[in-house]
This record gives structure tokens, C-alpha cells and sequence, in this order.
């Protein structure tokens, strides 16, 4: 639940068509006037068997219109989200990311992980928005007026910003536990279960940076103590 005074809700009804003109209006009415302030929050990893989740909050100038080409971080390469990220930088009032490591996701479990992660993007940013608006469902325990729904980073420039935040940041991360790990190809899954993580995992078992919470590391874990 959010707490008292705060409207934490899936948004219903019809989605608007996926247009320029039709994102940028109906990030408007979220914000609930031309000059209101929307913070899109999203996050990165919550699938992957190592590595943090990441969640980025992005505040944009009302005025401004991204591009088509800043749109979920899933359907842009790398090239794409560079070239999403300058245009970002140069749009947003604020943005932050915060990490939330695996060690901690084993503690909490990913889904209040990846609500810590969000709660402290939003808190980096030093802005109060009149909206968050979230990806899924509404992250609890935010500072202001908070929605989600499903696909929120297709439709909300924010969130879609905030996608490219999280996913670039989170794979900088994963590029460097690379180096410290290099045996189990971090740099090119980037945690998620490939087959060439799974293969890794089975012959050299986990490393810290593993989510011993997660059923094919978890089962490794087992197979090594012979329990």
C-alpha cells in the first residue's frame, strides 16, 4: 500500500496511439497541466541470474518533445540508446539511477528490490513531480502522486527515458563485473541465463555476484554441496 495521502493506482481505460503528438498529450494529462512535472521511473534486471536490478527516474522539461527513436530500451540496440541517451541528457530537469546488489535481492526478494531501487532513483533527483508514473505496477512509499500500468514505457516519454537510463547504466555495471569475473561472459549476457551463463555456472559455480535466490543458481549451490 502507499502511504496515507498518496494515490497509488493502475491506470485503466484505453491507451492512446503511439504517436508523438498522442505520448506527449497524454503525458500531459498524468501530470495534469501543461507545466506539471512527471517523473517516469523504470528499471533494469530483474530477470538476470547475477549482477543488480537498476531503476532510473527521469524528470523532463514539460516542453519538450523526445524523439520516436527514445522509446523502450528493449527495442533499441546500443548505438540506439547512446544516441537516446544524449538526446535525454539535453531534455531532462533531473535524472538518477540507483543499484540494488544480488546480495540484497536474495535478502528482500526481487520485487521489494526493485521498489528500493525506484523509491531511491526518485529520492536522487532532488525535484518533487506532480506524477510518478511507473512501468507495471505503482512502486509504494513514493513522495508524490504515483501511477503504473503495463507498457508505460511505450507510451510515457518519461518512462521511456528512464528505460534507456537504467538499461545503459545497468549494462556499464555488468561490463565492469565482467573484468572482475571474466569466466562467466558478464560483458555479453549480462547476467541473464543464457546458455552460455548456465554452462559457465555449472562448471565454476556461482561467484558473489550470483542471486543464490534464483532457482538455476540456487540448484547449482546444492549440486556443489551435494545436498
Amino acid at each position: 500500500m502507499a502511504s496515507a495521502g498518496k494515490d497509488s493506482r493502475s491506470a485503466g481505460g484505453p491507451r492512446p496511439a503511439r504517436t508523438a503528438d498522442a505520448r506527449y498529450a497524454y503525458e500531459r494529462e498524468l501530470a495534469g497541466s501543461p507545466s506539471g512535472l512527471v517523473c517516469g521511473v523504470d528499471e533494469a534486471g530483474r530477470g538476470p541470474l547475477a549482477g543488480p536490478v537498476v531503476a532510473a527516474a527521469v524528470i523532463l522539461r514539460p516542453e519538450c518533445r523526445l524523439s520516436a527513436r527514445v522509446t523502450d530500451s528493449k527495442m533499441l540496440d546500443l548505438p540506439g540508446r547512446r544516441r537516446a541517451m544524449d538526446e535525454i541528457a539535453a531534455s531532462a530537469l533531473s535524472f538518477c539511477w540507483r543499484a540494488i546488489s544480488a546480495a540484497h535481492i536474495d535478502r528482500i526478494n526481487i520485487r521489494q528490490a526493485s521498489f528500493a531501487a525506484m523509491r531511491g532513483a526518485v529520492e536522487g533527483l532532488g525535484l518533487l513531480p506532480d506524477v510518478i508514473v511507473t512501468d507495471g505496477e505503482p512502486c509504494p512509499g513514493m513522495p508524490a502522486r504515483t501511477v503504473g500500468f503495463p507498457r508505460a514505457d511505450f507510451l510515457v516519454p518519461a518512462v521511456s527515458a528512464a528505460s534507456v537510463v537504467a538499461k545503459l547504466v545497468r549494462d556499464v555495471i555488468m561490463e565492469d563485473l565482467a573484468r572482475l569475473h571474466p569466466e562467466f561472459g558478464f560483458e555479453r549476457h549480462k547476467g541473464y541465463p543464457t546458455p552460455e551463463h548456465l554452462a559457465a555456472l555449472r562448471l565454476h559455480g556461482p561467484c558473489r555476484e550470483h542471486r543464490r535466490s534464483y532457482a538455476p543458481v540456487r540448484e547449482c549451490v546444492e549440486l556443489t554441496l551435494g545436498l
